[in-house]
């Protein structure tokens, strides 16, 4: 084994140089762990000029980073660029031709090409390694692929966008409004100013693919996964849920079902009292249901410069320290194609929250609606206007008034079926709010 491991790292943003610090800061102790040196030794990135507080003098610059990745004087290529496609596609798939293992924090890349990747990392004996692409620090990945082997897991979900938890945290603790929650978060920097990706879900979507991948066996299927964002969620809704006693998070779900594997992205009531439910702010959190260890939950900074960095880094030891195996956990041969578990047949409880007329037999309706759907209900809250006698502008119903149904476990199908009637009867002013409801 040579004594001296030599990384390329394309992309110098905030966790590429962050990785670089953390790699001249440990070089002594990583020495002593590794009995070798890992070394930064060429660096890529779009402005050669910008300061990142480095310094690059030493370095070897390619202004390419597809050169970068095919350099014979690199034993990793890190890749920090970003995106599913383009130059970071082109300089992974050029470092595994090359004989190079690859670091990677890209979860776009692996949710769409992880497994066609992982297969030509086997074919020319190298690695694939990923554990920043989920959770930032938080060694899910390592968990997942190493520490469970004794396990069957039925289940895996968390909170995988701080974005999203530090808005809903916001409105929780403030009572603010979403969108005031969003400008925040946009002038601190915890959301892009097109922050679609996070608050429509899509983000939490790619990061959940990739643990639906490695607890299941199966291959990457990304486009099987049901979406939903928390722009729709009011201040109504987050005081309902503490009214209940529970507090909405976005969670991403995998689920072994009897119908197959279940992949879901949106807000859901979790039960106060859960461990999941006392992670707030920018913090990311993941539960693993298995047989052996029953419920495991791991909790650290989801984002953030060094706490990606953290991970990268330890990617790269494993490697330095000859430590490699296949990617998703098992060869990619073995992967199985995922059986997709029908969305519509989800079955549990449900927040309904209904802006319904304030009149005679309306309620009643409501109610009629759902036991017509075989659905049975836990609670039924209704908060009257101030005003109950009030009249809307054609003088034939009262004003709207806020009602949640909680139900007890029931199906998708079902909910959609009562919904669609409910709102058929002319009872309600608005569309209907649905939240699943995730028990402990």
């Amino acid at each position: 084994m040579s004594h001296e491991f030599r990384v390329g790292v394309a992309g110098l943003g905030t966790v590429g140089a962050s990785a670089v610090r953390m790699l001249a800061r440990q070089d002594e102790q990583l020495f002593a762990r590794l009995g070798r040196r890992v070394r930064v030794t060429a660096v890529s990135a779009r402005n050669r000029s910008r300061d990142r507080g480095l310094d690059l003098a030493a370095l070897t610059w390619f202004d390419d980073p597809v050169a970068l990745a095919r350099s014979g004087d690199i034993d990793c290529f890190v890749e920090l660029i970003g995106g599913e496609d383009g130059p970071a596609l082109e300089a992974v798939t050029a470092a595994l031709e090359a004989g190079r293992h690859v670091v990677t924090a890209n979860k776009a890349l692996l949710a769409r090409h992880g497994v066609k990747l992982a297969a030509l990392a086997e074919k020319k004996g190298v690695s694939l390694a990923f554990e920043a692409s989920v959770a930032g620090g938080i060694p899910i990945i390592k968990t997942l692929r190493e520490a469970l082997g004794g396990n069957t897991i039925s289940r895996v979900y968390g909170i995988l966008n701080g974005t999203c938890n530090y808005i809903l945290s916001r409105m929780e603790a403030e009572g603010l409004s979403f969108e005031e929650c969003l400008r925040d978060a946009q002038r601190m920097g915890y959301a892009e100013a097109d922050p679609t990706f996070d608050i429509g879900g899509f983000d939490t979507a790619h990061k959940l693919s990739i643990l639906t991948s490695l607890a299941f066996g199966t291959e990457i299927d990304a486009e099987a996964i049901y979406v939903e964002g928390i722009s729709s969620i009011s201040p109504i809704d987050i005081r309902m849920a503490n009214e209940l006693g529970y507090r909405i998070k976005l969670l991403g779900v995998a689920e072994r079902t009897k119908t197959g594997i279940e992949q879901r992205v949106h807000p859901t009531m979790v039960p106060k009292s859960s461990a999941i439910a006392q992670v707030m702010g920018v913090t990311n959190a993941v539960t693993i249901d298995a047989d052996a260890v029953r419920e495991l939950t791991l909790v650290g900074p989801g984002a953030g410069g060094d706490a990606t960095a953290s991970a990268v880094v330890a990617d790269i030891c494993d490697l330095a320290a000859g430590k490699a195996g296949p990617p998703f956990g098992v060869p990619v041969a073995m992967l199985r194609k995922p059986e997709r578990a029908k969305m519509r047949l989800h079955t549990g409880g449900y927040y309904v929250r209904l802006t319904a007329y304030d009149r005679p037999g309306a309620a009643a309706s409501i109610v009629t609606r759902m036991a017509e759907a075989d659905i049975s209900l836990e609670s039924i809250v209704q908060h009257r206007s101030e005003d109950a006698a009030q009249r809307d502008p054609s003088g034939r119903s009262g004003a709207p008034v806020p009602v949640v149904l909680i139900t007890y476990a029931t199906t998708e199908a079902a909910i959609r079926k009562a919904v669609d009637k409910v709102i058929g009867d002319g009872h309600v002013a608005e569309a209907p709010q649905v939240i699943r409801i995730e028990r402990e």
